[in-house]
């Protein structure tokens, strides 16, 4: 096995950023983008983000999220399914978590569920879900 053959891992804080929502930005919808993203504004709706997401400490989001990499310095309220989730001390988040890996800073805030996975991509299919649907035999 060579030495070479991995990358070295950069920090989510050192990606280049492809999306930007500034702060006073307010978006409501769902929100998809691609590569890496940081929201310093408000957004009320969704958001999909293929590699990984930034929010700020002025950023909040009210809906679902899924990515593969997230780090959390503002709020979320909502559900999150990631592969590695790491809340700041600033970073407020209330609702289930679904993820691989997770790490808190002293002083952060976490309301709701907590589920872990071991080797089991959970933002692979980049697929929102969908509300729960009854199904009825006859």
């Amino acid at each position: 096995m060579s030495i070479f053959s991995k990358k070295d891992k950069v920090s989510l804080d050192l990606q280049s950023i492809s999306t930007l929502i500034s702060e006073g930005c307010i978006f409501d919808g769902n929100l998809k983008a691609p590569a890496y993203a940081r929201i310093d504004g408000q957004i009320t709706g969704d958001v999909l983000v293929d590699e990984g997401l930034i929010i700020g400490e002025k950023g909040s989001i009210h809906g679902n999220i899924i990515t593969k990499e997230m780090v959390v310095y503002g709020t979320v309220n909502g559900n999150l399914q990631v592969n590695s989730l790491e809340i700041k001390a600033t970073g407020k988040i209330t609702g289930e978590i679904r993820t691989q890996t997770l790490q808190v800073e002293n002083g952060a805030v976490y309301n709701g569920s907590l589920s872990m996975t071991q080797n089991n991509k959970l933002a692979h299919n980049n697929k929102l879900p969908k509300p729960e649907q009854k199904v009825i035999e006859v």
